[in-house]
């Protein structure tokens, strides 16, 4: 058993209404009881401000490269990937990445 990062990507849309607002956080319930125990962090969204460090130490204002991010384990890259395809931010607009992590601490 492994962990991933599903790493959202900018873009999609937000509920405006509060009628819509309820039906994602819903679809977001439903997708954290289907994918179950393999659920080891819901994540939350970023901000689109972001900083980035050179690897000579300037700092520069850029864009966020993610809207947000979840945590789960699986078995595989491919069985994550198959979870991942519930996640109601694709239904949003926003891809996702999958990223398989490793621990070295």
């Amino acid at each position: 058993m492994a962990d991933f990062l599903l790493l959202y990507g900018p873009g999609g849309k937000m509920p405006e209404t509060e009628d819509e607002q309820a039906a994602v956080m819903a679809a977001w319930d439903k997708w954290f009881a289907d994918i179950g125990s393999a659920l080891k962090d819901g994540g939350n969204p970023t901000t689109p401000n972001a900083k980035q460090i050179g690897t000579d130490g300037a700092v520069s204002d850029v864009q966020a490269p993610a809207s947000g991010y979840t945590i789960i384990s699986a078995d595989s890259l491919d069985e994550a990937t198959a979870m991942a395809k519930g996640c109601p931010v694709l239904a949003g607009g926003s891809p996702i990445t999958v990223l398989e992590t490793f621990a070295v601490m």
